[in-house]
């Protein structure tokens, strides 16, 4: 398990469960698990999810898909715990979404 602090300074995990999930799911984020964490403890933007979650966003410009968005959907449990949900790249952020912190 790994933790890393979101913008609202919350503790954030990413367990060994989670990380399982994100690869079998988007498998080209193998590799990517720093890129992960970083996107979380340095986004470029913070948008408003589903379900009480936070989408953390943070452009690559150097990626094996090109230049590419990187987004962590993680949820902040309580002001001293979160964990992180999946991960994702994508080549645009949602315009439908809140955004709640930005760089």
């Amino acid at each position: 398990m790994v933790i890393v602090y979101s913008k609202n300074r919350v503790p954030i995990r990413l367990t060994a469960e989670r990380w399982g999930h994100v690869v079998t799911y988007h498998p080209e984020m193998v590799g990517q698990r720093e890129a992960v964490l970083q996107t979380v403890g340095e986004p470029d933007l913070v948008q408003r999810g589903d379900y009480g979650a936070f989408l953390a966003a943070r452009l690559y410009t150097d990626t094996a898909l090109g230049e590419k968005y990187l987004v962590v959907a993680y949820r902040e449990t309580t002001s001293e715990d979160g964990f992180i949900l999946t991960a994702y790249y994508t080549r645009r952020l949602s315009t439908q979404r809140e955004t709640v912190w930005k760089r």
